[in-house]
């Protein structure tokens, strides 16, 4: 079986040193590049197409979520898990808008860390369990989702927008539905219009109350 493929980004050398020894003694996954700064992390993972980059926030050159939301767009298929100290809301919303699969906090435990890259890549969301209240209470800058007008999403707008909170891309959802990216789009406009989401971090504070991300701790 292939192992599960980790790129590095993080711009102090002992964090990426901690980071790699602790990812390759784990059995099925090992480290296969990493980087310092946000610009290079880019490239050099649109050159390895990992399957899942860990990714600092605070980074020169380009900072995560500038970094994020390119290596997102290049490369849709590759699953990021943001890593930082900062807990604030303005940061998670950033991150999950950019494109982000996960969410951990740099002091989390080390099995915490292994747990969410897991999680991250095999395409459900990973968000840290103390900041989980923030996305529920705090993340949304717009009014509650909708759900007094009557209005009720169809199987498919439901499927798809379950899909996008997972963190697939518009082009891995036609995919996987076997419909066009203008479907998608389309699916995914007309749902949001009847929720009264604004964007993806909507998308994902609606999945949690809805219960369709619950996969965010590591197993008890």
């Amino acid at each position: 079986m292939a192992k599960l493929r980790v790129f590095l980004a993080d711009d102090h050398a002992v964090v990426r040193e901690g980071l790699k020894a602790l990812i390759n003694g784990q059995a099925g996954m090992e480290v296969v590049g990493e980087a310092a700064d946000g610009r290079t992390a880019c490239a050099r993972a649109r050159e390895m197409r990992p399957d899942v980059v860990v990714m600092d926030v605070s980074m020169p050159e380009m900072n995560g979520v500038q970094a994020t939301r390119q290596l997102r767009s290049q490369c849709p298929d590759v699953k990021v898990l943001a890593l930082t100290v900062h807990e604030e809301r303005s940061y998670l919303r950033d991150l999950i808008e950019a494109g982000a699969a996960g969410y951990i906090l740099k002091r989390s435990a080390a099995e915490d860390l292994v747990h969410a890259v897991q999680v991250v890549a095999r395409g459900d969301v990973y968000l840290d369990p103390s900041v989980t209240a923030v996305v529920l209470g705090k993340l949304s800058r717009t009014r509650p989702p909708n759900d007094s007008s009557g209005l009720e999403l169809s199987d498919r707008e439901t499927e798809v927008l379950q899909l996008i909170a997972q963190g697939h891309s518009n082009k891995e959802i036609a995919g996987r539905l076997k419909i066009s990216i203008k479907t998608v789009e389309t699916y995914k406009a007309r749902s949001m219009e009847k929720l009264g989401l604004t964007g993806r971090a909507d998308i994902v504070r609606f999945a949690l109350q809805k219960g369709w991300l619950k996969d965010t701790g590591r197993p008890r």
